[in-house]
């Protein structure tokens, strides 16, 4: 069986997005690239020919892997969501204990991951220690710097 991949309505309409746009339009790009090497004529000495071949066969392998990921999507209903628990999907907001900064994650499938957004995948450290939790809880999560100590302040849509 193969493992489902959760995404949140947002990550699943950008993958699809994302497929649509390498299919109808990049695609087409590329074959002509590849047309246009072709008339440079002999194949053995044309880099042009290798860059449009090896840029197909990237294009080729990411259609793919989103298409494998809109197959293998489990989309996260909101709708069903409860927030007195931490839980994909749900905005989750943390305070540290050593130092009282606050944070707010979002944890979302592996697939939809970016920190630097504040999207946390339900896979990491810090996102599988915030699962199941409940406000107010506190949560000690050792990473490679140490251990995190964290508060939940706040669930929420």
């Amino acid at each position: 069986m193969s493992e489902e991949i959760l995404l949140t309505q947002e990550g699943y309409d950008k993958i699809v997005a994302e497929h649509e746009e390498l299919v109808s339009v990049r695609r087409k790009e590329v074959s002509e690239r590849l047309k246009e090497a072709i008339s440079y004529g002999d194949l053995s000495e044309n880099s042009e020919y290798d860059s449009a071949k090896n840029e197909q066969a990237e294009l080729e392998e990411r259609i793919l892997k989103l298409e494998n990921m809109i197959r293998k999507a489990k989309i996260i209903n909101e709708e069903e969501m409860n927030a007195d628990q931490v839980s994909v999907g749900l905005k989750v907001t943390v305070e540290d204990t050593a130092s009282g900064d606050k944070m707010e994650f979002t944890i979302v499938g592996s697939t939809e991951a970016d920190p630097f957004s504040g999207k946390i995948s339900n896979e990491s450290e810090v996102g599988k220690h915030l699962l199941g939790k409940k406000k107010g809880d506190l949560v000690e999560i050792i990473v490679p710097d140490g251990t995190l100590s964290y508060k939940i302040v706040d669930i929420s849509k």
